[in-house]
């Protein structure tokens, strides 16, 4: 692993490089590919996903256009549902479980700039934090996620919906910032 991937997933802060923006554009290169395939050709784009991600589980569906960072910082558990425009800014780790449901337009971003220094956020420093969604979980459309957030098993996040703070397990959340409104029954 290169330094600057190493920096980059650290958590420290970072300031971008010729390395990371290589990466990126490698990244947008494959990303391209898999949006430019005929809509039949299902093999294909799930060949792109499983060079491009960490790892693809099977029965993954990512319906096109979507958009990622690095690609090689995403995890996608067996039978995640990725639905179309979205956004997975990959900075750091992100990690979809087993059978996530992700509706359009969501945007997942584990990137942080500094907010009380700045002087830093001019420079451009960053950092991030992961992303972690269990398994079985629904977000709507146009759901945002942000860094350092983990939601829980079996949670279900209204479209719209801004999450900035962890979710627990079997709850319904809404809101901008999401917060649970109603308890779910544990997966049998």
């Amino acid at each position: 692993m290169h330094d600057d991937v190493r920096t980059l997933i650290s958590g420290d802060w970072y300031l971008d490089t010729p390395e990371l923006r290589r990466l990126r554009d490698d990244c947008a290169a494959a990303v391209d590919r898999f949006n430019a395939l005929p809509a039949v050709d299902h093999d294909g784009r799930r060949a792109i996903l499983r060079a491009l991600f960490a790892s693809c589980g099977d029965d993954c569906e990512v319906v096109p256009r979507l958009r990622v960072s690095y690609g090689f910082n995403t995890r996608l558990g067996r039978g995640v549902y990725l639905n179309a425009n979205a956004f997975l800014m990959d900075d750091g780790p992100i990690t979809l479980g087993d059978h996530v449901r992700i509706g359009p337009s969501a945007v997942l971003a584990t990137a942080l700039h500094p907010i009380e220094d700045h002087r830093l956020r001019r420079e451009g420093y960053e950092r991030t934090a992961p992303i972690t969604i269990g398994d079985n979980c629904w977000l709507g459309s146009s759901v945002t996620v942000g860094a350092g957030v983990t939601i829980g098993r079996n949670t279900v996040v209204g479209a719209g919906s801004v999450v900035v703070r962890d979710l627990p397990d079997h709850v319904v959340a809404v809101g901008s910032p999401a917060v649970p409104i109603r308890t779910l029954p544990a997966e049998s």
